[in-house]
């Protein structure tokens, strides 16, 4: 049975538009594939701590040699990584904050982002894995848009998950969220709908079509 890691981090709970589409894909796959597994991380309701000297270090040192002081260390770290190499799939919310990620998965790539295992290694752990990224954002950052070239979620993320950890990364992306608060933008409530819709629909369709790839 294949198993889903989800992992939000939007700090708006029900308001959430990252959320709404973490949930739809989340759904769809439980609906296709009800009797695998979800490993579930709200990173705003319980985030990682910061990565510390400590962990950071101990993680250049095989587990099998590691000091019961580095194993300590190292002990957080260990978790989630073997959390992330179980998943056969990476579900992230990654709403856009000042124009990048939360820091909140900023900490938690910091742990699982590992010299010699998960990463910078001839076999990458999580290699071939499919990681799907669901961002948001108040405005629009497509091309011809006076933003455009500014959103440094999708490039950090696409260089971390893809090129630092080998994961197979596809974004879906919610734009124009800020439409219906904001006086100013009232004409874009409309492209802001579709958009959330647009989501919303690609996430259960990439959900089902990850949960026949995998039972292929």
């Amino acid at each position: 049975m294949a198993t889903l890691l989800h992992i939000d981090t939007s700090l708006n709970g029900e308001d959430s538009h990252s959320r709404a589409v973490t949930a739809a894909f989340r759904a769809a796959w439980q609906s296709e594939h009800p009797h695998g597994t979800v490993v579930y991380r709200d990173l705003d309701a319980d985030p990682v701590p910061h990565l510390r000297a400590g962990a950071y270090y101990a993680g250049y040192t095989a587990p099998a040699e590691q000091s019961p002081q580095e194993r300590a260390a190292f002990a957080l770290r260990a978790e989630l990584i073997a959390e992330a190499e179980a998943a056969d799939v990476i579900l992230l919310g990654a709403p856009m904050y000042n124009y990048s990620i939360p820091s909140t998965l900023k900490a938690w790539l910091d742990h699982v982002f590992t010299v010699g295992r998960t990463a910078m290694t001839e076999h990458p752990s999580l290699a071939g894995k499919p990681a799907v990224v669901v961002t948001s954002r108040g405005g629009s950052y497509r091309e011809g848009t006076p933003q455009h070239g500014d959103d440094y979620v999708r490039s950090y993320l696409r260089q971390v998950l893809g090129a630092g950890l080998g994961l197979e990364v596809t974004f879906i992306v919610a734009e124009l969220t800020l439409a219906p608060a904001v006086a100013a933008m009232a004409d874009l409530v409309p492209l802001f709908e579709a958009s959330r819709e647009q989501a919303l629909a690609a996430a259960a369709s990439h959900a089902r079509d990850l949960v026949m790839r995998l039972a292929a």
